[in-house]
């Protein structure tokens, strides 16, 4: 390793990008570098974002340009055997997050009430948190340069959100009117064999019955790469005054839009050997109907979307219960959980019971008032909710919330609610359950250790959290 250094004029200088930490006898640690330094260029080529960081580093060997807090200019040739340099910088990102342009007549975040932290209020749009982070991007945010990257660095997978592909519906449903031109990325996606999955956002009227058709036949021709769509209804809060008007879907409506879905699985599956389109856990619980058989998930692709989740949740329970025998430990405890999964739920604590019959399960639903009673989901309830209507009710020894309610890495709840909050409120203790059947289990049957609250079991985002970094905006 070798290092030339050079002063710069003040409009030479481009701004760089600044380092938060080095690692202790790392590559940067050894080659002196320090917080506060710029990252200016690897060999000559300046840094965009992580994308070209990653990309420009992947090699035994590169020159580096490093502006020192003194002003100073370092030129390091680095040869490092593709082994991590130990730097990591203020911006997970390396650059600006890109909001969105749209103005989408289902976007929740239009629905949100006034008052809330201010990064509730970020619409993303950004490629490059779709491939970090798993976030959906509606393409009309980008430009040739940016599927160009995404090509070449072979990024993957890029997730879509489709909605539909009449492109004057989607300009409708968007409300922006390149939003139907956009669609044409999916082809040079395709044609480069770039990994995809695709969301469609359901409203009623509008984008179901013949468009969802006609959006699912459309979609097929980009298999294999495009490996799977979810089919999710909107999400409507009592926040809607002057917004597009939405009609929540009926019990008769889910049915239809399953028939729909399951037609073109089989379809799909006898040509493709996959089953690519699948409707959301909360159309089959809406609908009244069991969720598919596991074979029909085709690996969990769209877990996050609520896709699969119930089904999965089932299996790990009754794993978790095989072998298992009575301790004779008796407790009393509690759990909350949304509407949506409640039943399932129930279901599962009554499996543990039966096993168990020491304990005592009381398990509680929680009306979502906050964004109104259509709001079903457990990851959409507040603080406030849970410690009003759990006040004066028994609670046991403790009491069970799921790790989706809280911000990540944090024991904050979507209303800045803290856990100590509730466990004063309440005057109990909180064990945070984390997201699979097995830890369910566990923590029904034994104290969770506090740690356990930290992470999820599906969450991949320490190094690019959004939170964090937008707090600047």
């Amino acid at each position: 390793m070798g290092k030339k250094q050079r002063n710069l004029t003040t409009k030479q200088k481009p701004s760089g990008h600044r380092i938060a930490r080095v690692e202790p006898d790392s590559i940067a640690w050894q080659l002196e570098l320090e917080p506060g330094d710029r990252v200016m260029a690897i060999d000559g080529h300046e840094i965009e974002d992580i994308f070209d960081y990653e990309y420009y580093t992947d090699s035994p060997s590169l020159t580096m340009t490093v502006e020192k807090a003194d002003g100073e200019e370092w030129e390091l040739d680095i040869e490092h055997d593709y082994e991590d340099l130990g730097i990591t910088f203020e911006n997970g990102l390396m650059s600006e997050y890109r909001s969105c342009s749209n103005q989408c007549i289902f976007c929740f975040i239009d629905q949100m009430p006034p008052g809330m932290r201010k990064t509730l209020y970020f619409k993303d749009d950004d490629s490059r948190l779709s491939f970090l982070q798993g976030n959906y991007i509606t393409l009309t945010n980008m430009k040739e340069k940016d599927i160009d990257r995404i090509i070449r660095f072979h990024l993957s997978p890029i997730n879509i959100s489709v909605h539909t592909t009449n492109p004057d519906l989607r300009c409708r449903m968007l409300h922006n009117r390149f939003a139907g031109r956009a669609l044409g990325m999916l082809d040079r996606l395709y044609q480069a064999g770039t990994p995809m999955n695709g969301q469609i956002v359901l409203c009623k009227g509008i984008n179901d019955g013949k468009e969802l058709d006609r959006t699912i036949g459309d979609l097929v021709k980009y298999l294999p790469y495009m490996e799977s769509v979810s089919v999710v209804p909107v999400g409507l809060t009592k926040f809607r005054e002057g917004l597009y008007p939405l009609e929540a879907f009926t019990r008769e409506d889910a049915e239809q839009v399953i028939r729909l879905i399951e037609g073109w699985q089989q379809r799909i599956y006898e040509r493709h050997r996959t089953h690519f389109i699948h409707a959301s856990d909360e159309f089959y619980l809406l609908a009244g109907q069991s969720m598919p058989e596991e074979e029909r998930y085709d690996g969990y692709l769209q877990l996050e979307n609520g896709v699969g989740m119930l089904r999965l949740l089932e299996n790990e329970v009754r794993l978790a219960l095989e072998g298992r025998e009575d301790d004779g430990v008796e407790e009393e405890i509690s759990l909350a959980t949304g509407l949506l999964a409640y039943e399932s739920i129930k279901t599962f604590a009554g499996w543990v019971t039966e096993r168990f019959p020491g304990r005592r399960i009381h398990l509680y639903p929680i009306v979502n008032e906050f964004f109104g009673e259509q709001i079903t989901v457990a990851g959409l309830l507040t603080g406030r909710d849970i410690i009003r209507q759990l006040t004066g009710k028994a609670l046991g020894s403790r009491l069970l919330l799921p790790i989706c309610l809280l911000r990540s890495g944090e024991e904050v709840l979507l209303d800045d609610i803290t856990l100590a909050d509730v466990e004063n409120a309440l005057q109990v203790p909180v064990n945070i359950v984390k997201s699979s059947g097995c830890d369910l289990v566990d923590a029904l049957l034994y104290p969770v250790e506090k740690e356990a609250r930290e992470h999820s079991q599906y969450e991949l985002r320490e190094l690019y959290d959004t939170d964090e970094n937008m707090e600047e905006l």
